[in-house]
């Protein structure tokens, strides 16, 4: 079954179903197939009903509402979504399955707290607007937790992709701050949406999750909070200290930064599951502010990864992916000098 693009064009579905009315009629043996799947007539009404029934909609009119609403939300329209709403009010909760690249499928509202993600250009940007996208959602009866036994909440969704405005929405509509994913979620299975929020690097989701109350359960989540008082340095094991100083890096917690390094933990440890390592992926995140510390601290900005990258390749690879505004440029700008060139 074919998957809809990211942002489908009805216009080009009626394209495809003129041409397989037009093949049937010349006789094609294929475009007939499909035509007499699903009747005897060989008229546009059927094979529209062939392009829908492909694409994994039940009928035309299904499938143009389905575009409709993808339109919509890609546009950050609210008005136009309250609006298709009062007409198709199971649009509200109808899930998105046939999205390419989300195989579990989506709710609309898991779906706009994906909006930061541009799938189409593979570029990371802010979507100021997806916020009263989620209001009409709940006003229009989703779900806050969405629907029960799916792979995530819309919370973790948001802390996943980094959206703080919808985080704020829905924590403030009664979502569940300690839901947790689900075994099978491609996120952190088990994990709760602050850890998903720390664990990605979206600090201002992290900052809106603390605040409301979300349960900061150890010392490496407290890191990423910018909070460590509660657990003592040398009661920690080195690995616990490591992964902290990680998530510091991560989150540009200064001055947990200073305090890990000084109670002993390694400035260029690598931590031994995932291969992380503070410089580089700071850098990577473009964090100037960590950058800049981790050096003053003795951060070697030549210590390359298993693919012998350097932390300045990291930035400029992790750059390409981010609209403008990050901080990838001041790392850039911070490394460039003091990376010495590829060994031949």
């Amino acid at each position: 079954m074919p998957s809809l693009p990211a942002r489908p064009d009805f216009q080009q579905l009626r394209h495809q179903a003129r041409d397989l009315l037009r093949a049937a009629q010349g006789g094609d043996a294929a475009a007939l197939a499909r035509v007499h799947a699903v009747g005897t007539e060989v008229g546009l009404a059927n094979a529209q009903l062939a392009v829908a029934r492909e694409y994994g909609f039940a009928s035309w009119a299904r499938l143009k509402a389905e575009v409709d609403r993808r339109e919509i939300l890609d546009d950050v329209d609210a008005a136009g979504l309250a609006d298709l709403l009062a007409r198709e009010p199971r649009l509200a909760v109808a899930e998105m399955t046939q999205w390419c690249d989300h195989p579990l499928g989506a709710s609309p509202l898991d779906y706009v707290a994906m909006l930061r993600y541009d799938t189409s250009r593979d570029v990371w940007r802010d979507v100021p607007g997806a916020a009263p996208l989620a209001h009409v959602l709940l006003a229009a009866g989703a779900p806050v937790d969405g629907e029960p036994g799916g792979p995530e909440t819309p919370l973790i969704t948001a802390a996943s992709y980094g959206d703080a405005e919808v985080a704020q929405v829905l924590i403030q509509a009664g979502a569940d701050l300690e839901a947790t994913s689900s075994p099978t979620s491609g996120g952190v299975p088990g994990g709760t949406a602050l850890l998903h929020a720390a664990v990605f690097g979206m600090t201002a989701v992290v900052d809106v999750l603390v605040k409301a109350g979300a349960r900061v359960g150890d010392l490496v989540i407290g890191a990423a909070a910018g909070d460590i008082s509660g657990w003592p340095l040398g009661e920690a094991s080195p690995q616990q200290r490591l992964l902290a100083l990680i998530m510091a890096a991560d989150h540009e917690r200064l001055a947990v930064i200073e305090a890990l390094v000084a109670a002993g933990t390694p400035v260029d440890g690598v931590d031994e599951i995932w291969g992380r390592h503070p410089l580089r992926l700071a850098a990577a995140n473009g964090r100037p502010a960590s950058v800049q510390r981790l050096l003053a601290l003795g951060a070697d900005p030549n210590q390359r990864d298993a693919d012998g990258l350097t932390p300045l390749d990291l930035c400029r690879a992790g750059r390409s992916h981010h609209a403008a505004g990050t901080g990838h440029a001041e790392v850039e700008r911070i490394l460039e000098p003091i990376t010495a060139p590829e060994p031949s």
